[in-house]
């Protein structure tokens, strides 16, 4: 199985200093920005667009930046999106009316490709595109919506969608997105998921007195996965 990558998700950073943010959780321990598009059509809320990915890449952001485009309709903005500096750009099956000719679009762009599920989006969608894929996004949370927690089913949908994954023998990354914090990272971790979104449960336990402000906490996170064997 993949490394594990724990993606700070930069809608919890402090906007202001955005680029200073950025550096700190990589400079921390962190291994890929993971960046929230909401439209206010897909799902009930408006955030930032492809100007803010192309910002981060001129400020001199290096690590990979993965794109999950809660959007309607899907294709077109993910040619911005690739011009702006993403590597992955994922999206939702709902959201696209030829889901396999946008997943061909991502990778025609250059960038890697995949989809995500909500909470009660069956996993049939993977059924005929798993050769077109470089990562599933499975969401513990509904998408748009402040003041969620972990949603417990999808600790069994993970586990349905790794052994998916492992049939195939392809190399897909498996992320988890929605409520990730240290008290439950390792259980989701041993669920099947290799790569772990956290947005207040990293931006929101900032320290001072680390070097780099988050040292603390994803040294948390890296201990609490070091527990759990593949």
């Amino acid at each position: 199985m993949a490394e594990d990558l724990i993606a700070p998700s930069i809608l919890s950073a402090d906007f202001a200093r955005l680029g200073e943010e950025v550096d700190n959780v990589l400079a921390a321990g962190a291994d890929i920005v993971h960046f929230d598009v909401m439209d206010n059509h897909y799902v009930p809320n408006l955030t930032i667009g492809p100007l803010v990915c192309d910002a981060l890449r001129k400020h001199g952001v290096t690590a990979p930046i993965d794109v999950h485009l809660m959007v309607k309709p899907v294709d077109r903005i993910v040619g911005d999106f690739a011009q702006a500096g993403a590597t992955y750009i994922t999206f939702h099956p709902e959201a696209s009316e030829h889901i396999d000719r946008t997943l061909q679009l991502i990778r025609a762009e250059g960038c890697k490709s995949g989809l995500v599920f909500n909470p009660a989006t069956p996993l049939s969608h993977l059924d005929y595109v798993m050769d077109k894929l470089d990562m599933i996004l499975l969401m513990s949370v509904n998408p748009g919506f402040g003041g969620q927690s972990f949603i417990p089913s999808a600790i069994e949908k993970l586990s349905q969608v790794r052994r998916m994954i492992e049939e195939s023998g392809r190399d897909i990354r498996l992320e988890i997105d929605g409520g990730v914090k240290v008290d439950n990272i390792a259980e989701i971790k041993a669920a099947g998921a290799d790569t772990f979104v956290s947005g207040s449960g990293i931006f929101g336990k900032g320290r001072d007195e680390d070097p780099h402000r988050y040292d603390t906490i994803i040294g948390q996170m890296r201990e609490e996965l070091a527990r759990v064997a593949r």
